[in-house]
């Protein structure tokens, strides 16, 4: 039984899951974004995390659904049904994969805490790229409830969201 498994629970007959942070940083507001395509929300709620180093590891236990070839961005399925995305930076996508490492592949199953992605954060900067982490859960209507957990600073694992359905 994973940590996952663990920390999902039956409250007053519904499910309820949580998100675990995927990364060491400053938590912002979704709305603080600085692109369009994730602070209005229209990819899902969430959040996202200014990071603090250049690693990322699984919030869930799940498995992986997607990995760009780019290797900037993560999808994945959690075993209660919550898709979570984590898209490293803004517009990374133009990197084409340099700066970046992926641990996993499309398909593997994986544990909260297990590492997905290595990045060179200090390189991402110096290119100018922001490097602000959205993570999603972009299927948030299949929830009821959507609640954040977390304030101010994240490490790695901390209670991040939770969700019931």
């Amino acid at each position: 039984m994973g940590l996952f498994d663990k920390l999902l629970t039956k409250k007053n007959g519904k499910t309820e899951a949580i998100v675990l942070s995927p990364l060491k940083g400053r938590l912002l507001p979704l709305q603080d974004v600085k692109d369009e395509a994730f602070s209005c929300g229209a990819l899902g709620n969430g959040v996202a995390v200014e990071p603090y180093e250049g690693k990322v590891v699984s919030p869930v236990d799940g498995t992986v659904v997607s990995l760009f070839p780019t290797k900037h961005a993560i999808g994945l399925l959690s075993e209660d049904g919550a898709e979570v995305l984590i898209h490293i930076g803004l517009d990374t996508v133009q990197l084409n994969g340099r700066y970046f490492e992926a641990y996993i592949k499309q398909g593997a199953k994986v544990r909260a805490g297990d590492l997905l992605v290595t990045f060179d954060l200090d390189k991402l900067k110096e290119e100018g790229y922001e490097t602000q982490v959205p993570v999603l859960i972009t299927n948030t209507p299949a929830f009821s409830e959507f609640v954040m957990t977390s304030q101010g600073e994240v490490d790695y694992q901390d209670l991040l969201m939770k969700l019931k359905k």
